[in-house]
């Protein structure tokens, strides 16, 4: 038996099935593309288990069948991932802060100021030996365009590339939980163990369905299910901000870890491309538009090749002249695409390569000297220039576009009260009140025949898969539902074929409840598809008080993804309950491109595309020959070449990259929990990525970094440098001694690209009267400050803004502690930052910017202040209900001894009775 292809439209089929009476065909892209064709059919069904895929001859020895990079949409899921790994860590390497995907991660609580509470000592971490980066001159000198950049990696391309053709039919999402097989003692007794001929494999596809057992995360909603991660509310994203935990959910404005993708462009591009939504869209390779933006319809040399260890190859140059440098100074923009999903993106400038590798013509460096420098481990002979054929742009464009898509298609099921399997939703022949008030919310109900926009494969001519939908459009994506009671109903028919084939190759599916219904589990959906599942349910429907409460389960090897919302919220029916679901569905099949299965099909495309280029749009030429950059102008007065300079790269406008070690420790304190990362600054932000989950875990605009505070001499942490950002919070890391111009060139870094400036360390003494001789507002700016007192003469300013207080942040500090700390501690020592040319207080970003931000935060999202005043209430309800229970317990306790007295007070008087009658007895005259 075929499985289904969603793509073709029951109009389409004849009664055979064919398309048209026409089998569908694969055409190759290229010169060799004649004569050479296959079936179409898909790699992953959806409708059960029992199917079985066609066979076709495959034409290679890599064991590849053709595929059509038009027809696969399965895109770049790889944002954030890449960078060849150091060998394994012990077990519980830097548990809690090194999250697999499948897990969240809780930031750090800060801890109290000493002399407040006690404080524990910090448990040993094991610490690593070096953190270098595996990369190469590059690192310094290239300017990445985006995050993905900063993680490419030959290495990983050349381990990788072997297993392309292997990894077809991967079990993941639905189908690896309705496939589970029960774990046998011997299997469990052999995967304790850990070896033996039959011992377990974790990394072997079959054995991992035997291992896992689900997350254990339980509630009304939903159940916990194997290969599935649940987020039932309360979740935190994985990030170094400790404060981010202790602010009122509507006054962040950061962007999360992970919506950043470009790092050149400004953060206000971002913004307007959100619109009026408040929520961002995560895990989007936005940096894809790199080609599209500079090389697309402008002056550029492409190259292709097979390399022997990294397979085809495609590289992009592009000479331009520096912004603002009059001709005098020139940029190169350098695109290298491997069969990797992870491409290089960025630019060097030409004063930052060696002299040595200069030419003396005003063509400036050839690609052959620029990768040569870039990099030295490439195999160059095999790089041949490409034709300037039309068709080349074009591929390229859709090659690295190929992670983009604005045109998505959501489930959804319709669960009554009292059922929960797949075989009840998809029998529901109607809806009910409730579900029509939840699709009235989500969409507009457009007429099927006739209909021009995106369609999801609905058939738009013949009604013969329904004849409404419901469709609606989210920032720049155009979604359209795929709605269980709208489409065809089959009468005695238990399996629904005609509404399973378009649900069942959904990735993201809403499963709609109404009260009653039976928790939601994936084990009941049989699809290799569907890996994200978003349970809505229900409460006092069709009322004026209608509400939903949320729960998502996920395929494991998905990373965690936003919007996220706190244990136990309600979300009133309203635009902002709609426009948080659709984020929610959009960032899902974002992160499910992540998944195995998923990069596993776009990198195969991937892999079709290059090579088409490399074997059909080349030319003669190698890369070695006198091939120069063409003259970006043929008039005018020819130009003195100026001598490249010291340092030139840090003018880049891209992000540079040093590997450090960042302190996850006490605040100010170079502690024993450090985190090996990767420390990208570019002209607008500034980026920590931990090295090993590949990850985002810290972000912030250039305008929000106040200063720094920079240690280089040799001491027991050695090199270090804290970045202090937004309200005063600080981030801290170190680098080897043998690093310690890193810190230098970091320093000169923010000093280009930041309003910030070096931080002060002051120990004022207090005067006759114990006062330390200055006073500071809520926010830490110096607003007293007493003349000609040790703090004056120690160089503190008026309007400077401390940001350390006795070596804890002063953000993390309540008043009360605050002023403790100034009254009680027997040294005053605080890191301040000085106010600006002006005397004027450094502010972090742009106060306009904020204020306007926030008062629209404020405007559209009144439900996130009702959430968060319903959070605060359960959690007073929750401590009155815990000191109810204390209290009655105390009561009980009070009852229980009162009811001891009473017994002994009545024991004791009976036995004085026994006495007073005793002695009146003997007193008795005989």
């Amino acid at each position: 038996m075929q499985r289904s292809n969603s793509d073709v439209t029951l109009g389409d089929l004849d009664s055979s099935g064919k398309a048209g009476g026409k089998a569908v065909r694969v055409e190759k892209v290229g010169a060799g593309a004649q004569g050479d064709s296959g079936l179409l059919h898909r790699e992953y069904g959806s409708l059960s288990s029992l199917e079985r895929q066609t066979q076709i001859p495959e034409p290679n020895s890599e064991g590849q069948g053709p595929l059509s990079p038009s027809e696969l949409r399965f895109k770049d899921p790889f944002l954030l991932l890449g960078l060849q790994g150091n060998p394994p860590e012990p077990d519980g390497f830097f548990k809690g802060l090194t999250a697999s995907f499948g897990d969240s991660l809780k930031p750090a609580k800060p801890p109290k100021p000493e002399g407040l509470t006690k404080k524990s000592k910090p448990t040993p971490v094991p610490q690593h030996a070096s953190c270098d980066v595996v990369g190469g001159a590059w690192v310094r000198n290239f300017a990445h365009y985006d995050v993905q950049s900063i993680l490419f990696d030959l290495t990983e391309a050349a381990t990788n590339r072997d297993s392309i053709g292997r990894k077809k039919n991967i079990t993941s999402g639905a189908s690896a939980a309705s496939q589970l097989r029960p774990l046998s003692q011997g299997s469990c007794s052999s995967a304790a163990q850990g070896g033996g001929a039959n011992g377990a494999n974790m990394d072997d596809p079959e054995q991992s369905l035997l291992l896992d057992e689900g997350d254990g995360n339980d509630n009304e909603l939903l159940l916990s299910c194997p290969h599935f991660r649940n987020e039932t509310g309360g979740e935190e994203q994985v990030g170094l901000d400790r404060s981010q935990g202790r602010q009122k959910p509507w006054l962040s404005l950061r962007t999360p870890n992970d919506a950043v993708s470009v790092l050149e462009e400004p953060r206000e591009s971002n913004v307007q491309q959100q619109g009026k939504s408040n929520y961002f869209i995560e895990h989007a390779d936005l940096g894809a538009h790199y080609y599209r933006k500079y090389f697309y319809m402008k002056e550029h040399q492409n190259f292709f090749g097979m390399d022997d260890r990294l397979g085809p190859v495609a590289i992009s140059f592009r000479r331009e002249e520096k912004e603002g440098s009059s001709g005098a100074q020139y940029n190169y923009r350098i695109i290298f695409r491997t069969t990797e999903m992870k491409t290089l993106r960025g630019s060097i400038l030409e004063e930052s390569v060696p002299s040595a590798a200069r030419h003396t013509t005003p063509r400036g460096l050839s690609p052959k000297r620029l990768l040569e420098f870039i990099m030295p481990e490439l195999n160059l002979h095999c790089l041949r220039l490409a034709s300037n054929s039309p068709k080349v742009r074009d591929t390229l464009l859709k090659l690295d576009e190929q992670g983009l898509n604005f045109q998505r298609k959501v489930g959804i099921m319709y669960c009554r009260s009292g059922q929960s399997s797949e075989e009840d939703m998809y029998n529901n022949e109607s809806s009910g009140p409730a579900f029509e008030e939840f699709l009235d919310l989500l969409g507009e109900r457009v007429r099927l025949k006739g209909w021009e926009k995106y369609r999801a494969q609905l058939d738009n001519k013949t009604d013969s898969t329904g004849t409404h939908s419901l469709y609606t459009r989210y920032q720049d994506y155009e979604i359209m539902f795929h709605v269980s009671t709208m489409l065809p109903y089959t009468a005695n028919n238990t399996q629904q074929l005609l509404r399973k084939r378009h649900i069942g190759n959904d990735i993201v599916t809403i499963v709609f409840q109404e009260p009653g219904a039976q928790p939601f589990t994936p084990k009941s959906i049989r699809s290799h598809f569907q890996h994200v599942f978003i349970i809505v349910q229900v409460h006092e429907a069709c009322t004026e008080h209608t509400h939903y409460r949320v729960a998502v389960t996920r395929s494991k090897d998905m990373p965690l993804f936003g919007p996220l919302f706190p244990k136990g919220a309600r979300f009133p029916r309203s635009s902002a309950f709609r426009d948080f679901l659709l984020a929610k569905a959009v960032n899902a099949e974002n992160a499910a491109e992540k998944s195995e299965k998923f990069r596993s099909m776009a990198t195969r495309t991937r892999q079709e595309y290059l090579k088409d280029l490399a074997e059909n749009y080349v030319t003669t030429t190698p890369i070695d020959s006198s091939t120069k950059f063409p003259l970006l102008s043929l008039g005018g007065k020819r130009k003195d070449k100026q001598k490249g300079a010291k340092g030139a790269e840090l003018h880049s406008a891209g992000a540079l990259v040093w590997a450090v070690m960042v302190s996850c420790g006490d605040d100010g304190e170079m502690g024993e929990h450090r985190l090996p990362c990767l420390l990208g600054v570019s002209a607008e932000s500034v980026v920590l990525i931990e090295r090993f989950t590949r990850r985002v875990v810290f972000n912030c605009s250039c305008r929000d970094v106040i200063g720094w505070k920079a240690v280089t001499e040799a001491k027991d942490e050695g090199p270090s440098l804290d970045i202090f950002y937004e309200r005063g919070e600080s981030v801290s890391m170190s680098v080897p001694e043998t690093q310690v111009e890193d810190i230098k060139e970091v320093v000169q870094r923010l000093e280009l690209v930041t309003c910030g400036c070096e931080a002060l360390e002051v120990t004022p003494l207090r005067d006759g009267v114990g006062q330390p001789g200055f006073l500071m507002n809520e926010e830490g700016f110096v607003t007293e400050l007493q003349r000609f007192c040790y703090a004056e003469s120690g160089g503190l300013q008026l309007w400077a803004r401390v940001v350390r207080l006795c070596g804890h942040s002063l953000v993390h500090l309540t008043p009360e502690e605050r002023t403790r700390l100034l009254r009680t501690a027997h040294k005053i020592h605080i890191t301040v930052i000085p106010p600006d040319e002006n005397g004027k207080p450094r502010r972090w970003g742009c106060i306009i910017t904020q204020l306007s931000l926030l008062q629209y935060q404020l405007m559209q999202y009144p439900y996130i202040i009702h959430m968060w005043l319903q959070q605060l209430f359960c959690a007073c309800v929750l401590q009155e209900k815990e000191d109810k229970a204390v209290l009655q317990a105390e009561v009980q306790s009070l009852r229980q001894n009162n009811q001891r007295l009473q017994e002994e007070s009545q024991s004791t008087v009976a036995r004085l009775i026994k006495v007073t009658e005793l002695l009146c007895n003997v007193n008795k005259p005989c």
